[in-house]
């Protein structure tokens, strides 16, 4: 199984024609993933990369069936994408702009929630099944088909951490990057307890970052849940000072529970795999499976 996409999913482009569009939706075409069309107003009824381009969401989920969407809209315009998504009836919605607006976003998530969609990110390198879609801009040779789920903050630590895991002789079942924006649609532990549970993920990898409490929500649920499944975490920015952002927009310490070696500290105590580093990322995963 898979979680949230996978070789079934019908999966239309907003933003279809722009550079961005044109880019990474032909990367996911090339690595076989199932784009049925995309979205530009204005140029309905035209095609685009062999596929046909609709001028609403609505559109696309009438004549192609869509029920998952990937959005490359600019900042001004990508919550009012996300809303026009979740109104057609698209049940997952993978936002990969950066920098929407805070009250945008505020909007559009509740929007979203309501009717129940599911949001990933904005700000996030999108959703990879590995061998049946790849809806988002991660390098999909990276990854291959195995056991372990991810879950990341972090774009190119999602990427390190498959690799890892690929290297010790493993695989992946779904990785999600969930954004690094102070608003996003799901959260760290929505996204565990879709690993948790699908019964082909036998180990999570959950990589977070400072500021929030994404991370320590997670663990205790995890914890809570009686620890059914080894998860293996780890957190960026030991060295970042307080009161600055770093890289993410939501990646701010503003207190002390924010710090890195404070959610470290809870998650041990949820039974969390910790590693400081993430070369050992890997390496864990290989001793939690046994």
């Amino acid at each position: 199984m898979s979680v949230l996409v996978n070789k079934d999913s019908k999966i239309i482009v907003q933003g279809f024609t722009g550079s961005e569009g044109t880019f990474h939706a032909s990367q996911m075409i090339e690595y076989g993933t199932n784009v049925v069309g995309g979205v530009t107003p204005g140029k309905g009824g035209t095609s685009h990369l062999d596929r046909p381009v609709f001028n609403t969401v609505k559109d696309a989920v009438e004549r192609a069936g869509a029920d998952t969407t990937i959005i490359f809209v600019p900042p001004a315009f990508a919550a009012d994408a996300i809303m026009e998504a979740a109104d057609a009836g698209i049940k997952v919605i993978i936002a990969i702009t950066e920098g929407i607006p805070v009250a945008d976003m505020i909007k559009a998530n509740a929007y979203v929630k309501e009717r129940n969609a599911r949001l990933i990110g904005p700000n996030c390198p999108g959703v990879i099944t590995p061998g049946e879609a790849k809806v988002g801009i991660m390098p999909g040779f990276v990854f291959k088909k195995g056991t372990v789920g991810i879950v990341s903050k972090s774009g190119t630590l999602t990427y390190e951490a498959a690799d890892q895991v690929v290297k010790q002789g493993l695989g992946i079942t779904t990785a999600i990057g969930i954004g690094g924006d102070p608003i996003i649609g799901t959260t760290t532990k929505e996204a565990v307890e879709l690993l948790m549970n699908d019964p082909e993920t036998e180990c999570i990898v959950m990589i977070g970052e400072i500021g929030g409490q994404l991370e320590a929500d997670a663990a205790h649920w995890i914890k809570a849940d009686g620890n059914r499944k080894p998860v293996v975490g780890f957190i960026a920015g030991v060295t970042a000072p307080a009161g600055r952002t770093m890289g993410h927009a939501g990646a701010i310490v503003g207190g002390s529970d924010d710090t890195a070696e404070a959610k470290k500290q809870i998650m041990r105590e949820c039974g969390i795999h910790v590693v400081d580093s993430p070369a050992e990322i890997g390496k864990k995963v290989k001793e939690v499976i046994g």
